[in-house]
């Protein structure tokens, strides 16, 4: 590889400082308007693309490195992607990096841990671990990139029982705003290795993790379809049954406004359903039993629970793979009764005016305890998550936003905040991403992100700006 570039100047023409980084580069550079460019900053969710001066097509750190190095030599603004499930708000200029080629997975089965590659999914990882009775704590949809779902906080298939998978990083190699190529744990910087691990991008652009793996090979799982007329009656018999499971009963439910599509089950095809997500770990006939109270609510569309693989995890909420445009956002809630049931179908339901889909999951468990090594994942007390998400159009989006903060004003006397990563596009505003941490871990943050990210180059994201605004 010849030689690193000599630092950038601000007189240089960004097109000319272009050319000379490809050079150097091991992986493809796209300017706006080349072939590849829309190839390369195609992301899972559809709506308001990014459009940034360059994308970097990185295949390896030194590659991020050199990315984040010419950004800062011209004041340009770096984000970051590799799946694009969950994105902020869009890039309108700037350097975005894509991780996606950088998909290395290493499992090392006697420390039950596996080391990946910024760009990895989860199905990677889950069938790389798979043949040694191992499992990460990968979260609903296998095509979910690793690090962007991890350093949000991760709320997954076994986290009752886990936890978050933040909780759960051992080693973090990233690039900070200064260029550095850095390892970081929780003995070598105990502070950026706090703010990382639910801080997502805001300290340095993650090239690798090192995370734990569980002794798990596979669950009591699946998923439970209600016609969509009983879904009153099921999410209040959801939320008492959820108060009387263990910690290994990790579930959801879901309101979903299916389509007419040929893809689904006949029974399924263009129905309003409720769908109980299922995730048990232990033996089936004690699943059978737990399950037994939803079962008896009454007669199925679908029943879909049953002893499988970890490897076919994804089956259980079956999200869809396919890219859309949709917009969305959430509430941590302390509780649900049954007039904030009906609140959440007036607002959202078969007869609101957008019917939305609406997820109940229940937290608790090892989710509401503090992990072994700290980090600034919030909101550990609240006992469900309800997301809202919609498929929109540039025309209507702005109507299902107005929608979806109706309904989350509705139900803020027993919200705590938000979650990082169900915060997106234009949901993921500074005071949201504010309410996704507690008070004082977010002032903590801002002190971390002065220190790394003075600049904040690093702020194509869930910004955590080093200067902030005073709160409400």
């Amino acid at each position: 590889m010849p030689a690193r570039p000599e630092p950038l100047t601000a007189r240089e023409d960004l097109s000319a400082a272009a050319r000379r980084l490809a050079e150097h580069v091991a992986g493809p550079l796209f300017a706006e308007g080349q072939d590849g460019y829309d190839e390369e900053r195609a992301r899972y969710q559809t709506h308001r693309p990014h459009r940034p001066a360059l994308v970097v097509g990185a295949t390896e750190p030194k590659d991020v490195q050199l990315a984040v190095e010419f950004a800062a030599a011209r004041d340009l603004p770096v984000g970051v992607q590799a799946t694009g499930h969950a994105p902020a708000l869009p890039a309108r200029t700037g350097v975005l990096v894509s991780t996606r080629r950088m998909t290395e997975v290493r499992i090392d089965p006697a420390a039950r841990t596996a080391f990946v590659g910024a760009g990895a999914r989860w199905k990677q990882v889950v069938e790389a671990a798979a043949p040694h009775g191992l499992a990460p704590l990968s979260g609903s949809a296998p095509d979910v990139g690793v690090v962007g779902y991890t350093l949000g906080g991760g709320i997954g298939l076994l986290a009752r029982r886990f936890g978050y998978a933040a909780d759960h990083v051992r080693r973090v190699e990233c690039v900070t705003a200064d260029g550095r190529p850095r390892e970081v744990t929780a003995d070598s910087d105990p502070d950026l290795f706090w703010a990382l691990r639910g801080g997502r991008d805001n300290f340095g652009l993650v090239t690798g993790l090192e995370v734990d793996l569980m002794p798990v090979a596979g669950l009591y799982g699946g998923g439970l379809y209600f016609d969509g007329a009983s879904a009153e009656r099921v999410l209040n018999a959801y939320l008492r049954w959820t108060e009387t499971v263990p910690e290994e009963m990790t579930s959801s439910l879901a309101l979903v406004p299916l389509p007419d599509a040929p893809t689904l089950p006949p029974p399924l095809r263009g129905r309003y359903v409720v769908h109980v997500r299922i995730a048990y770990l232990g033996d089936a006939a004690d699943g059978e039993r737990l399950v037994a109270p939803l079962r008896a609510l009454g007669p199925r569309l679908a029943d879909a629970v049953r002893e499988l693989p970890y490897t076919e995890s994804g089956s259980i909420h079956n999200d869809p793979v396919a890219p859309a445009a949709y917009v969305g956002t959430n509430a941590m809630l302390s509780g649900l009764d049954a007039g904030a049931v009906r609140t959440v179908l007036e607002l959202s339901g078969p007869d609101a005016p957008i019917t939305s889909i609406v997820e109940v999951r229940h937290l608790g468990g090892a989710l509401a305890r503090p992990p072994r090594v700290p980090n600034c994942v919030g909101h550990r007390s609240a006992g469900y998550l309800l997301a809202v998400l919609d498929r929109v159009t540039d025309d209507t989006a702005d109507t299902v936003r107005a929608a979806h903060t109706r309904l989350t004003d509705a139900l803020s006397p027993r919200t705590t905040g938000r979650n990082l990563n169900f915060l997106y596009g234009a949901a993921a505003t500074p005071d949201q991403v504010r309410r996704a941490y507690e008070p004082g871990d977010y002032a903590r943050l801002v002190r971390i992100k002065a220190a790394h990210d003075p600049g904040n180059l690093f702020r194509l994201n869930h910004n955590i700006p080093p200067n902030p605004s005073p709160g409400p």
